[in-house]
Formats: structure tokens, C-alpha cells, sequence
């Protein structure tokens, strides 16, 4: 019995190792091969150079209210804001969020596959450096459209 015991132990140990392992190696194999497009959507500091990047366009984007971004208006913990973003236009490709005043603006990109579905919504949990706008850009049926929103960051998460 107790060499069938360490038989075991040996080789969960051994899988556990080899996982860890693969762990570690794997997110710089895929790094490596990062788009050119993203590392300059993610460099540049202006909403024009991130639309740029990622949708190779002239930089025209049209503000519309087609586009809801619900967050709230003070938020005590910067490193933690929930932003929810829905887009009640046609034939959606991706949303982008963007904190304006962040030091690398670029928070994300979410591509939907199907731009014939009817539902676009993103929830997610952003990180703001200080009080700033978060900018929702949709592309939807070849064009850009946008929605903004204040978001306060308060000093300390004193509520002040």
C-alpha cells in the first residue's frame, strides 16, 4: 500500500511540476507574437491613435447615445471601477474601453463573432489611475461611435 502511495505522490508531483512549468513558459510564447497593431494601440496616449491602431481608420468617431456606459459616479477604489458597457446599434464587431486620463489609455478590446447577434454587452472591473472620462468606442456596421463618461476617483477611498 504505501508504495502505491508514493507511487501516486511521485506523479502528482511530477504533473504538478510540469504544469507550473508550462505556466510560466507559456505567456511569453504567446506574448512573442503580440500584433504590431496592438503594441500601438496600447502606446498611444490619444482616443484618434488607439482608433487608428486597432481599426486601421481615419480617426472619425461619432459620439452617439446608442451607446450606454453604466459605472459609478464616485468611485472610492481606483483599482476596482465596474463598467458596463451596451450598444443598441446594428451589426456590432468590437467594443473598446478606455480610461482617458490613465497612463496607458487602452484598457481592452472585446471582438464579438457573430455581428448579427442582438445582444452587445460587456461587463468588467477597469483600473482608473485618477478621476477621468471612461470612453466606450463601438464599431458597429463599418463605423465608429462612441460614449463617454465621468468617473471620480476619490483621494485616500475616503469618500471625499
Amino acid at each position: 500500500m504505501n508504495r502505491q502511495r508514493r507511487s501516486f505522490l511521485k506523479g502528482a508531483l511530477a504533473t504538478g511540476g510540469a504544469m507550473a512549468l508550462g505556466a510560466t513558459v507559456l505567456p511569453q510564447s504567446v506574448m512573442a507574437d503580440w500584433p504590431e497593431k496592438a503594441r500601438a494601440a496600447f502606446s498611444t496616449k490619444s482616443i484618434e491613435g488607439i482608433s487608428k491602431a486597432l481599426f486601421e481608420n481615419d480617426g472619425v468617431i461619432e459620439e452617439t447615445d446608442k451607446i450606454t456606459i453604466k459605472a459609478p459616479n464616485i468611485a472610492e477604489n481606483g483599482a476596482v471601477v465596474p463598467v458596463e458597457i451596451m450598444a443598441d446599434l446594428k451589426k456590432v464587431e468590437s467594443i473598446v474601453i478606455i480610461g482617458e486620463k490613465n497612463p496607458t489609455p487602452l484598457i481592452g478590446q472585446f471582438n464579438f463573432p457573430d455581428p448579427e447577434s442582438t445582444v452587445f454587452w460587456v461587463k468588467v472591473k477597469v483600473k482608473l489611475a485618477k478621476t477621468s472620462n471612461v470612453i466606450a468606442v463601438v464599431k458597429a456596421n463599418g463605423k465608429l461611435y462612441a460614449a463617454r463618461r465621468e468617473v471620480k476617483i476619490t483621494v485616500g477611498g475616503c469618500g471625499g
